[in-house]
Order: structure tokens, then C-alpha cells, then sequence
């Protein structure tokens, strides 16, 4: 099976979900006022948000429910969005700045009340450490966990010097320190996305998988032309991400699909698994090409990285993986690759989600570009959509369609050659700094 087949990917996600759901494909003309388009954590987040609302929604998914990002990333649940916000006072104020800081946070909190209010399972732990690669590095984490102070940050935060890091955090050289956060933490993604879609679907949302969306139609009334019926509603949400393709000419150059990859090691005995990560974090070192790794319920080391910008993915993922994991963990020459799996995140120019509405096409909204960090912002992002279509403004969205995103120069063919030149640079810089 192909990643890139109808099927979810094969991965530890796809081989240990609690229950996968398969919904009809769309086979006849319908309407509602609300069609959303992508079966994704931005889909069926904006599909629940607007059936509370009381609207009628249908949520096209062209292959299955989580099958892009949303159901084989890392599983970090992690504050913030993006990278650092305050470079965007200029175009938001300082109090745009503090409601996007405000955001990062407040977006966990909406996953942590979803999945409590509506007991979704999904092997949610609490407990992350960003991990710092330099001193300069690990002395930014101060500034950070004095800001969130000031933020009013409701959960613990704690450094850890590069003398305690081994014993406390994890069982690797090379780090000069963490900041721990325990309002941050991770889960099984696939589980997450696929109970929220359970949750749409009590709700009222007419969900159709295997359902690609083949023309859209604009107008007062949008037309979402699928192979086997038209579904016409009054307003339409694109939540396709890094699967939009030329679906919508006005936004498919301005984010730009790259690959991310991840192993999962056999289950390693409770001792070891406490050995390496004594406090069952997820973790993330500071690189460019970053490492993210943390342990699955059954005690898999899940390590992933190494984005692509090129367009190719590596031949055999676990052999390319592999030597970055050894490199942290030399201790885990003699594990198992159990499973090996990769997909496309939406990397925006600037690192900061876009999300907004059409502006030749005002009832064609859309969220997309979450660079790293979609599990709690598409969350956000999908509440805002909700707000804004329900009641037809939204101040959260109005601030975050402020800030500017400029288009990947190039067109396809050299939209990923000329970034990957770009990222190949700053890794340059990185290692003669």
C-alpha cells in the first residue's frame, strides 16, 4: 500500500487506532449551508464548530477521514503558532501581538476541553521540554518562560540546565538544557481526528469520504463538483492544507507542501522506555532540520524529522531516519523498526497559519499553512472560521488576516527546488555558526 493511496498511511497511527470509521461516498446532489473541503483536524473541527452553531454542514474528504497530516504527524500538542509572533506587531499592534500569544495558548486549552467534553480516546499525556542546541538557545528559554509569565500561563514551567538534562529529561548528549511545559503534551493523532469526525457526525455534519472535489464553482451560491454528485451551499470552507493543489488558484501558491518523516521502534521494555525519557515528554530539539521524538502508549520510541523541501521522499524512510535517531539515541543500535511512514505539512514564507476569506469570493473562506504546528492552531483556526460564518465577523480573524503572505515565487516546478536552496542555507549557517 502506497502512503499515498485512498488508504491512511501505513503507520503505528493507522496499526494501533481504536476504531476508523468509514463514511459514503457522495453520490448525489445535495445542499446545506456549509460545504467544507478536507477531512482534515481544520475540516472537522469547522464542520463541529458550525453544526453547534445550528448550520448545516457537508464535509467532503477526497480519500479518508485524517488521511493527510492531521492523522500521522508527531502527536505533539504543543503552545504557540508558529514561530515568533511579536515580528508582527507592525501589522497587528501590540495587542494583536498579545491576542496571538494569547492564541497559542488558548488553542491547547481548546483541545484538552473537546477531548474531556466529548471523552475522546486518544493516549493524551501532558509533559513537553523544548530542547536547547546552543547556550544562546537554552538562555532564549528564560526570555520565553518570563513571557509566559507575564501571559498569565496557567501550568507549570521548569529549566533544566545541560547538568541535569540527562537525568531529568532525556538520556542523550548534546543538549544545553530544556524548558519544560506541562501545559503541553502529546497523543495519537489518528485517534483524535477520527473521534472528532464521530463527534461531527452526531452532531449533523454529512460526512463523504473517497470523494475528491474535482471543480468548484463561485458564486453566491458555491457549486463543489464531485464525481458522483454537486453539493451547493452558501458558504465554503477549503481546509485541504498542504493537499490543496490548484483546487484554488488564489492560495496554492502560497503554501508549499513538504515532507516529514517518522520510525517507530519496536515496544521497548518499561525500564528502557523510562531510561531514555524518565518523564515521558514530548520533545523537540532547536535546528533548522529539527528532531521531535517522544514514547507511543506501548512504549515506541516515535522519532521524526528531517523536512523535505525537494519534492522526492527518501527511497526507504526508515534507512534515512534511522542514523538521525542513532545520533541522539546510540543506545538503540540493537531496536527494531517496527514502522516507517512520511507526508506533507503546509509550510507558509513567513512560518505563521493563514487563514481568512477570499476576497474576490467573501463566502469561500479557508485555513491553511500551520508550519509545524497544526494540532492546536487548526483547532483555533476552525473556531474562528466558525465564528465568522455563523455570525459573519470574527476579531480573531480579522487579526490574523492582517498579517501579509506572499505567493512561492516560481510556479509548481520550482516552487520546492528554490525553498529547498533557501532551507539548504540557513542548515549551512546553522553549522558554521
Amino acid at each position: 500500500m502506497s502512503q499515498y493511496s485512498q488508504e491512511h498511511a501505513r503507520s503505528y497511527y493507522a496499526a494501533s487506532a481504536r476504531a476508523s470509521t468509514a463514511y459514503p461516498v457522495l453520490e448525489d446532489d445535495l445542499s446545506a449551508d456549509v460545504c467544507v473541503i478536507g477531512g482534515g483536524f481544520t475540516g472537522v473541527n469547522t464542520a463541529i464548530e458550525l453544526a453547534q452553531r445550528g448550520l448545516s454542514v457537508i464535509l467532503l474528504e477526497a480519500r479518508r477521514i485524517g488521511w493527510g497530516a492531521s492523522g500521522r504527524n508527531g502527536g505533539q500538542l504543543i503552545r504557540g503558532i508558529g514561530h515568533d509572533v511579536s515580528g508582527f506587531a507592525k501589522y497587528v499592534g501590540e495587542e494583536g501581538v498579545t491576542y496571538l500569544q494569547r492564541a497559542g495558548i488558548d488553542s491547547v486549552e481548546l483541545v484538552r476541553q473537546r477531548i474531556a467534553e466529548h471523552q475522546i480516546d486518544c493516549d493524551l499525556r501532558w509533559g513537553f521540554c523544548e530542547l536547547a542546541n546552543t547556550r544562546a538557545q537554552f538562555a532564549a528559554f528564560q526570555t520565553e518562560q518570563a513571557e509566559l509569565g507575564k501571559l498569565g500561563y496557567a501550568h507549570e514551567t521548569r529549566l533544566v540546565g545541560p547538568e541535569q538534562i540527562r537525568q531529568q529529561v532525556v538520556n542523550a548528549e548534546g543538549y544545553a538544557g530544556g524548558l519544560i511545559d506541562m501545559g503541553s503534551g502529546h497523543l495519537h493523532p489518528l485517534d483524535l481526528v477520527q473521534g472528532e469526525a464521530r463527534l461531527a457526525a452526531a452532531l449533523g455534519v454529512r460526512v463523504f469520504e473517497h470523494s475528491p472535489v474535482l471543480e468548484i464553482v463561485h458564486g453566491p451560491t458555491v457549486q463543489v463538483r464531485c464525481a458522483g454528485g454537486t453539493v451547493r451551499a452558501g458558504s465554503l470552507v477549503l481546509g485541504c492544507n498542504a493537499h490543496l493543489d490548484e483546487l484554488e488558484q488564489q492560495l496554492s501558491g502560497k503554501v508549499l507542501p513538504a515532507g516529514s518523516y517518522i520510525i517507530a521502534t519496536e515496544p521497548l521494555s518499561a525500564a528502557r522506555a523510562a531510561q531514555l525519557i524518565p518523564q515521558n515528554l514530548a520533545l523537540c530539539d532547536q535546528k533548522v532540520g529539527l528532531d521531535y521524538y517522544r514514547l507511543s502508549a506501548d512504549r515506541r520510541l516515535l522519532f521524526g524529522g528531517a523536512c523535505h523541501y525537494s519534492g522526492r521522499d527518501p527511497a526507504d524512510i526508515a534507512a534515512y531516519m534511522r542514523p538521525k535517531l542513532l545520533k541522539v539515541f546510540p543506545q538503540l543500535a540493537d531496536v527494531r523498526i517496527d514502522y516507517q511512514w512520511g507526508g506533507k505539512i503546509g509550510i507558509t514564507a513567513n512560518r505563521f497559519p493563514q487563514v481568512g476569506r477570499l476576497q474576490q469570493q467573501p463566502n469561500v473562506f479557508y485555513a491553511q499553512g500551520y508550519s509545524g504546528h497544526g494540532l492546536n492552531v487548526t483547532h483555533w483556526c476552525a473556531k474562528l472560521l466558525g465564528e465568522a460564518i455563523h455570525a459573519g465577523h470574527s476579531q480573531g480573524l480579522d487579526v490574523f488576516s492582517r498579517v501579509p503572505h506572499m505567493t512561492f515565487p516560481g510556479g509548481t516546478a520550482l516552487r520546492s527546488p528554490l525553498l529547498a536552496l533557501g532551507m539548504f542555507w540557513y542548515r549551512l549557517r546553522e553549522l558554521l555558526g
